[in-house]
């Protein structure tokens, strides 16, 4: 059987649309597949913004593939024109002895990274939206800052039709099977496609589609919300950072990973809880509901440490988190069949790292060893 394509892409959220421009640039026949619409409002890859940052609290072997990643950025705005990336720095603050402060004040140091300790005090005289409690600690990164996450999607996909890839929206992959010289992918619109080999970024499906893995992933409803800031003025970009704030769960019941935005956009201060949400059954029972109840304890954890962006709640969302046990990615091929890759660079923590991604996942469906380090990744990790 032929193929009529060399490579296909299932999904085009954040790594889907990057592995498609990157295929589609080194001049191969490649054809993007996504069940809805690029960065549809039903998967984790949608919204105007996602963090960006260098030091990492989850590993210092990250931040190899955070430069990687930061630079492809930077060269897609080069040859777009288009802006995907805000500077403000990021604020990264906990109760002593904060193991998520601690590591990423741990890989900064080991990469030689450009970072700031500070007091809370300190925070307060920089940041005055801040009231910190006066035994935490803190370090910020002057590099860290927002991506434009729907732009970037968008930026990525256009390029690769640019460069010739063919893109198929509303196009639901069923089934996929490897006959003789090529994998064929069956559509819910009872067509299918022939190809050479196959990238699965499907996100919260991804598991869907290759049941005989049993991957052990955990999809989960986050709520995200937009407060509108009592004091505008100390909220927006110039005098607010990003920011990952980590209270100690013996001094606040409710305490969770806080993280979130300056009013950009005119939306409000975009925050959320990083902790898992409601685990759900599958990615289609996924709604956007969420709810003031949702937002409840990030809004009162808001007015405990940043009062000045503690205001009502102006507009909520979810997206889904797709998880593994470790919350590392899965990236690799398939155990039966190299022609398949798999693409699950999720746990919460992925979509900055997409350019770099795309990459990786081109070589893999192009038979290349990859230049970064892939090897954390690795399915074999989990046994079986």
């Amino acid at each position: 059987m032929s193929a009529a394509f060399d490579v296909a892409v299932v999904g085009l959220g954040a790594s889907g649309g990057a592995a498609l421009y990157h295929l589609a640039r080194r001049g191969l026949r490649v054809v993007g597949l996504e069940r809805a619409t690029p960065g549809h409002e039903g998967g984790s890859s949608h919204g105007e913004s996602r963090i960006i940052r260098l030091a990492y609290f989850e590993g210092a072997s990250y931040v190899r593939l955070a430069q990687a990643a930061y630079a492809g950025w930077r060269a897609l705005e080069a040859a777009s024109g288009r802006p995907l990336i805000a500077v403000t720095g990021i604020l990264e603050a906990g109760h002593r002895g904060s193991e998520a402060v601690a590591a990423s004040l741990a890989s900064a140091r080991e990469h030689g990274l450009a970072h700031e300790q500070l007091s809370p005090r300190q925070v307060a005289e920089r940041h005055p939206a801040f009231h910190l409690p006066a035994d935490w600690e803190a370090v910020t990164q002057p590099d860290g800052g927002i991506l434009a996450a729907d732009r970037a999607i968008a930026t990525h996909v256009e390029g690769a039709r640019a460069a010739g890839a063919v893109v198929r929206e509303h196009a639901r992959v069923q089934k996929l099977e490897p006959r003789g010289g090529a994998i064929r992918l069956d559509l819910a619109n009872r067509t299918a496609i022939k190809t050479g080999a196959v990238v699965l970024a499907a996100g919260a499906w991804i598991g869907e589609l290759l049941p005989d893995l049993a991957l052990p992933l955990t999809v989960t409803r986050q709520a995200v919300g937009w407060f509108a800031p009592p004091s505008p003025e100390l909220c927006g970009p110039a005098r607010f950072p990003v920011f990952l704030l980590d209270a100690d769960p013996a001094e606040d019941a409710g305490a969770e990973l806080l993280y979130g935005f300056p009013d950009f956009a005119g939306l409000g201060v975009k925050a959320a809880s990083h902790d898992l949400g409601r685990t759900l059954a599958g990615a289609d029972t996924a709604r956007q509901d969420a709810t003031p109840e949702d937002l409840a304890n990030v809004a009162r954890q808001l007015a405990r440490l940043i009062p000045g962006a503690a205001g009502p709640l102006a507009r909520s969302r979810t997206c889904l988190y797709t998880s593994t046990p470790d919350a590392d990615f899965i990236v690799g091929p398939h155990p039966a069949d190299p022609r398949v890759v798999i693409a699950s660079a999720c746990s919460g923590h992925g979509f900055k790292f997409a350019p770099a991604m795309g990459e990786i996942l081109a070589d893999l469906a192009t038979g290349r060893a990859p230049v970064h380090d892939i090897a954390r990744f690795a399915l074999a990790r989990f046994g079986g």
